[in-house]
């Protein structure tokens, strides 16, 4: 059995919800799409599997593009659980894009609460439209409380205005994931007195299924070799028209049927803290940027060919490129030749020069080492 998957452009939200909700009730699947972004190199299928609701283009940790495949049951399962871990299902206000799955998790979540979403004006976040979209926020007698979704960039902008601090301040939770979130940023909002709650998933479950650092609902963890592996009712189907990795990605061990994250974690009293990507991804401003890649383009510029790019805690953007390099050059240069080929959440944030580049005994870069020093440099301003 199959039925229809429709493609539908993410800068209407108004039309991706109703094509949502269409898909939940068994309708056409769903496939919400960024207009203007680039498309992956396959094209979508006509037709899905009946069970599939809505699909979600996501690039990966690797930039290989792929297309998750999500059940009406996974997209509920989730839904229920959050609003379970929340306090009650409520009022949501929309400042994410609906072709990312957080964005897909508000639409997702009015849908069950049967309230309507109110819009922050679409194309750049600014804290003046997350401010009218408060203000302009109902709430009902059955779903009475008011919530939102942000990445930490975000979070951060409302802060810098009294006005949008102060509608925040109003919101039952505040959910913000995407990346991690830099511990001064969660002060800075807890002492304003907005209620933050970190989140963490990935399409493949659904969106956040993890809060504050524990699982909820019926969500098990694992780790296995340092691995994240994830078990519950919100997981994918799947990657549409990608078997193989379907299979290297979704294992059933102990019976039970678990999502390999790539991420390293520690899980310390039950708590779940998630170290990084396995294969050294940062997410900088809510887009995944591979340090691999930025290196290379660094390594391009003349002199630097033994140049290293590690990752640095941002208060802004999560965290940031940083160049260690023993032959100093100049940090605009390197932010132009990086932009123009990788965009601007690419640049890197600093250079530093050190006498030698620690190296393993291999002749490869002490990689760790070299993480230790951005650590312990305090950052240009």
């Amino acid at each position: 059995m199959t039925r229809p998957l429709v493609a539908l452009g993410a800068s209407d939200p108004s039309a991706v919800l109703r094509g949502l909700e269409a898909a939940l009730a068994g309708g056409p699947a769903l496939l919400p799409v960024a207009e203007g972004a680039p498309s992956l190199p396959t094209p979508p299928p006509a037709d899905v599997a009946q069970r599939v609701a809505l699909v979600v283009e996501t690039s990966g940790s690797t930039g290989t593009g792929k297309r998750v495949a999500l059940s009406a049951d996974a997209l509920l399962a989730g839904a229920a659980a959050a609003d379970q871990a929340l306090g009650g299902p409520g009022s949501w206000v929309l400042a994410l894009p609906t072709h990312y799955i957080a964005g897909l998790n508000v639409l997702t979540r009015s849908i069950v609460a049967g309230t309507v979403p109110s819009l922050a004006a679409p194309g750049h976040f600014t804290a003046q439209g997350f401010t009218e979209a408060a203000r302009q926020l109902q709430v009902t007698r059955a779903a009475p409380r008011r919530y939102t979704s942000l990445v930490p960039v975000q979070l951060a902008r409302v802060l810098d205005d009294p006005d949008a601090t102060a509608e925040l301040t109003r919101f039952d939770a505040v959910l913000v994931g995407g990346q991690a979130t830099p511990a001064p940023l969660r002060a800075r909002a807890e002492a304003a007195g907005v209620h933050v709650v970190t989140t963490y998933g990935a399409s493949e479950t659904s969106g956040g299924c993890v809060y504050d650092g524990v699982p909820f609902g019926t969500v098990r963890t694992r780790l296995v070799d340092g691995e994240l592996w994830l078990h519950g009712p919100m997981l994918a189907e799947g990657y549409l028209d990608d078997a193989a990795r379907t299979a290297a990605t979704f294992v059933v061990e102990d019976s039970l049927r678990w999502y390999r994250t790539g991420d390293a974690a520690t899980v310390t009293d039950g708590v779940l803290r998630v170290l990084g990507r396995l294969d050294d991804v940062i997410i900088s401003g809510g887009e995944k940027v591979p340090l691999g890649l930025v290196e290379r383009h660094v390594r391009e510029l003349p002199g630097q060919e033994s140049s290293v790019v590690t990752r640095r805690s941002s208060a802004e953007w999560g965290e940031v490129p940083v160049v260690v390099t023993a032959e100093p050059v100049d940090l605009q240069r390197v932010r132009d030749h990086v932009e123009r080929s990788l965009g601007r959440a690419a640049r890197p944030a600093d250079v530093l020069v050190v006498d030698r580049v620690p190296m393993l005994p291999s002749g490869k870069p002490d990689r760790r080492a070299i993480a230790a020093l951005v650590a312990g440099h305090e950052p240009r301003r």
